[in-house]
């Protein structure tokens, strides 16, 4: 060949993206996923003859490309090139043979091994001329070789494919579908999960290995996983739990990532306030897909935070009934994280750590010096495997700990009075397959509360001893379905034995002479007052005269108590072998204010047996509030890039004006940025209904999601899915 040969390189962007799966993040950027072929033409002023000529090809990602860490590639056609002996994930590039002799056609293969991210691709022959086109590289889901390799398709358009989805908060008894709109198919991702894997520590501290550490998803899990929190880094959220949002947003305004993600990266990677953890998560979600990372969004349902990693949760409360301050365990309502697919030969070569791996982005516990979390292996987690990477001790308690409850006397004393093993980890959940339902994976995290392998899994847990099925606290506790409404003995009068903090011993659990539960008398609605009743059972034959303490808080989704609202004391006589109803009532008046800010309440009673004032009994109840409905409607067929219109009706239930009042519009491929309408003041038991234009501008099935926020009522959710056609 002489000199002025190469002309251009046709990159087949729309073609090859659409086989690659990524045609939904653009058509004009050439993004493909690794293990995979793609097609390019090369443009030639001559014809070109494969005997005489040469072409040599060089891809190359991160500021130090090299051959010996994969960050950078030399193939040729022919391929006679001269590579380093320890050349990691070489590029392939064969050549088609029917092609015209001034544009050859070629297919290129990164290997299923690479770095992923964005390379340069060169292409130059023996003169000295170069062709440089840029292309970014993903994992691959739908490569068998691939460590993020997922067999089903149906699971690969869930887990990777799908920009909406389902975040499911409440309690265990209150399970609350939220809908979450990943968009990781939406303008700039590709660029912003870039920035926020070359601006992570470890990028920043050795940038090489960093950048060729990216061919592992394990690694870049656990990156991304740093990433969404800004505890320790330029990371994207800020987490608060205080119940104070000044500066920022509360966590509960957000419907997606995208408008998180892209103000994190238009601000130079300034943290976004505020994030709680279904945030966290959600964002996270997002990042992983457009990675090509099957991922879902998990929600545990009564959660233990363990922080000294005993696996037991320590729970105080005073003898008046509230819940003591002074811990650091706790068990929240519910805790959200996300699990990520892929191989751990890291941890065994026969596979058996494969698959769901849990990630954990909200900053909680440090994990090698870093606010991370996993990936941790289901697998290790259901049997007990706690020397497994990563963070098994924390996970595994938080699904699986033991609770311990404690009495703190008036002189300060701490008297242990109930271990329950079966309080913490229900109903942990995710969106399923194809559908909206929930779907139930306790069992994966898991094996039934009280049998044999689950106690033999805990034992293995705290002494890594399987060959004895050691039962660490007794069986006689509430059965698994009831997280709340926990009924617990608080006595030494003949009902249970208890000693002074002497942890070395095991409880002993004798039949209870009264049991108790709360029934509601209504379903509880925010902006109504809250009806309970207070049933208590004799099963003696003795008459009772009964003190009732009955105390209500307002607590944070995180099992911190914000406000104590109401203490009463009642007096009761309990009949033998009958029901014995108090009711509890607490007004709308007394907890409005607290509720705005706060996400349930917990209702206490220690019930004191006035014949025997050592015999105390204890029942709990989570009580989260229904918010009122809003609803949203489409006025017309929505087409693509025309006008649509939506319809959003909300009634004041309250018998107050309700003041700054907002509704938000969002969703991916539907409006661009969040739209935000400030509407005049709702006077009491009043209608509004008013009607939002935006312009579609992808087609497909999409959800248009509300929030509406006002002086009384935090962030009302509701949402509803459009076909935007042609």
């Amino acid at each position: 060949m002489s000199l002025s040969v190469l002309k251009a390189v046709d990159l087949h962007s729309q073609t090859n993206n659409t086989e690659h799966h990524t045609s939904e993040i653009s058509v004009d950027q050439l993004i493909v996923r690794r293990g995979q072929p793609f097609t390019v033409t090369l443009h030639l002023t001559q014809a070109f003859n494969h005997d005489l000529h040469h072409l040599n090809f060089t891809a190359e990602t991160g500021e130090f490309p090299s051959e010996d860490q994969g960050t950078k590639s030399c193939f040729a056609v022919p391929d006679n090139v001269r590579r380093s002996s320890s050349a990691k994930a070489v590029w392939r590039v064969e050549l088609k043979k029917s092609y015209p002799q001034t544009a050859i056609a070629l297919t290129i293969t990164p290997p299923s091994d690479t770095p992923i991210g964005q390379y340069k691709l060169s292409v130059s022959n023996r003169h000295g001329e170069s062709l440089p086109v840029t292309l970014t590289v993903l994992f691959n889901p739908w490569c068998p070789d691939d460590w993020v390799f997922l067999p089903d398709e149906r699971e690969r358009q869930e887990y990777v494919m799908n920009e909406q989805g389902i975040i499911y908060r409440g309690s265990g008894r209150y399970i609350s579908p939220c809908y979450w709109d990943y968009a990781q198919f939406e303008d700039d991702m590709v660029k912003i999960c870039m920035k926020m894997l070359d601006v992570n520590r470890k990028h920043l501290w050795d940038p090489a290995d960093d950048v060729a550490a990216r061919c592992n998803p394990i690694y870049v899990g656990r990156v991304v996983s740093a990433m969404i929190n800004c505890a320790d880094d330029r990371g994207v959220l800020q987490g608060n739990w205080s119940g104070s949002f000044a500066g920022g947003v509360p966590p509960t305004h957000w419907n997606g990532s995208h408008a998180i993600l892209k103000r994190w990266y238009n601000s130079n990677c300034r943290p976004i306030k505020y994030g709680q953890c279904w945030v966290f998560a959600g964002v996270m979600c997002s990042v992983m897909r457009l990675l090509g990372i099957p991922c879902r969004v998990i929600t545990n349902f009564q959660s233990a935070h363990d922080c000294n990693q005993n696996l037991l949760i320590d729970v105080y409360h005073a003898d008046y009934g509230v819940r003591e301050k002074k811990t650091r365990d706790s068990v929240w309502n519910f805790h959200v994280w996300v699990e990520g697919w892929m191989r751990r030969p890291d941890l065994s070569a026969d596979g058996k750590f494969d698959g769901w791996q849990v990630l954990d982005p909200t900053p909680q516990e440090k994990s090698d010096g870093v606010y991370c979390c996993g990936p941790a292996p289901l697998t290790a987690i259901k049997n007990g495997h706690m020397n497994s990477k990563y963070d098994l001790p924390f996970v595994f308690a938080e699904v699986n700990a033991d609770c311990v409850d404690w009495l703190v006397k008036a002189d300060g004393s701490k008297v242990k009075i109930y271990s329950d093993s079966k309080r913490v980890g229900h109903s942990i959940s995710t969106k399923s397959v194809g559908s909206n339902h929930r779907k139930d994976v306790t069992n994966n995290y898991k094996y039934r509360e009280g049998s044999k392998e689950e106690r033999e899994a805990f034992n293995h847990a705290t002494t890594g001893d399987l060959s004895r099925d050691l039962i660490m606290h007794s069986s006689a506790v509430l059965p698994s379905d009831s997280p709340t409404n926990v009924t617990t003995p608080m006595s030494n009068g003949g009902n249970h034995v208890v000693e002074e903090t002497d942890e070395e011993n095991l409880d002993v659990i004798l039949p209870l002479p009264v049991s108790m539960r709360f029934e509601e008398v209504s379903q509880p609605m925010n902006g109504k007052d809250v009806s309970l009743n207070l049933v208590l059972t004799s099963k003696s034959g003795d008459t009772r005269p009964l003190s009732v303490n009955i105390s209500v808080q307002a607590m944070r989704y995180n099992g911190k108590p914000a406000v104590n609202i109401k203490t009463e004391v009642k007096e009761a006589t309990l009949q033998p072998g009958k029901d014995l109803s108090i009711p509890v009532l607490v007004p709308f008046s007394f907890y409005h204010k607290h509720m705005v800010q706060c996400d349930s309440l917990k209702i206490s009673a220690i019930v004191t047996d006035k014949q025997n004032p050592d015999n105390k009994y204890l029942a709990e109840d989570d009580v989260v509030l229904l918010d009122p409905p809003i609803s949203v409607k489409m006025c017309s067929q929505v087409r693509f890039n025309q006008e649509a219109r939506a319809e959003v009706v909300f009634m004041n239930p309250l018998e107050e004006t309700l003041t700054d009042c907002t509704v938000t519009l969002s969703g991916s491929g539907l409006v661009r940025e969040e739209q935000e309408f400030r509407l005049p003041d709702l006077q009491r038991n009043r209608r509004v209904r008013i009607q939002f234009p935006f312009v579609p501008y992808k087609t497909g099935e999409k959800t248009l999601m509300v929030d509406f926020n006002c002086s009384a009522f935090r962030n009302l959710k509701t949402s509803c899915t459009v076909t935007v056609r042609v």
